[in-house]
């Protein structure tokens, strides 16, 4: 079968996975990063036979944001168990236990209401969900996640309930083409991510960086960043 191509541009979807591994390990090695930064390929939107293309040429983390799209793809790749889903739109209540039942890891988890449904919708015979709390950052209207007041509250929550395991933070920052101010929002997030890891020994996971600004999140500390455009081009 001939690969297809990302928004009929001539570079295959693996030659642009190598593409963003090869950003990912410039922006290492210019801030001596040894522990690798994990990339989690965001395929919302994106068709099956991208994904496919994909898993073929090594690439196992794959970010969705809409429910009924995401589980249908997840149960097309049901057989491949290799494959870590990360669900990481925003959460509508009457939408969670879709998630809870489909996905390993929950990136835009914002406030208790959610971890709640999440945790007691989340299977029993399946090992505890993996959380990461969204943030606004920058205290941005229009992006979602908690505000750094809420932290802490939604932090011990998540942590107490039984179907559920706190790793980490992720978050969404104010578009802009500053990168000082990027570095500065994400540098604040490294903070947080710090002085939580103090307190929850299951942390490990600071989702931060996407296609347009992963040099200052991974500058900043980041070791998961979230790239969809550059892997399988703009949305139609």
């Amino acid at each position: 079968m001939t690969p297809l191509r990302a928004n009929n541009n001539m570079v295959t979807i693996a030659e642009r996975l190598n593409n963003a591994y090869d950003r990912i390990t410039k922006a290492e090695q210019n801030n001596q990063i040894s522990d690798p930064v994990q990339l989690l390929a965001v395929s919302k939107t994106k068709p099956i036979e991208l994904i496919q293309q994909a898993y073929d040429a090594g690439q196992r983390l794959f970010g969705e944001s809409y429910v009924q799209e995401a589980v249908d793809k997840v149960i097309h790749f049901k057989h491949y168990r290799d494959i870590d889903w990360h669900f990481i739109g925003p959460i509508q209540s009457n939408k969670s236990r879709h998630i809870a039942e489909h996905f390993s890891w929950v990136q835009s988890v914002d406030r208790v209401k959610i971890a709640r449904r999440l945790s007691e919708q989340r299977p029993t015979n399946l090992k505890p969900l993996n959380i990461l709390i969204q943030v606004n950052i920058s205290g941005d209207e229009k992006k979602s996640g908690c505000m750094l007041g809420e932290l802490s509250e939604l932090a011990e929550f998540i942590e107490s309930s039984k179907q559920l395991t706190l790793r980490g933070l992720m978050t969404i920052t104010a578009q802009t083409d500053d990168e000082t101010l990027q570095l500065q929002y994400f540098q604040q997030m490294k903070d947080c991510f710090d002085k939580l890891k103090t307190q929850y020994p299951n942390i490990d996971t600071l989702s931060m960086g996407m296609s347009g600004d992963l040099e200052p999140a991974i500058a900043a500390g980041a070791n998961m960043v979230r790239i969809g455009t550059d892997i399988f081009g703009k949305r139609q």
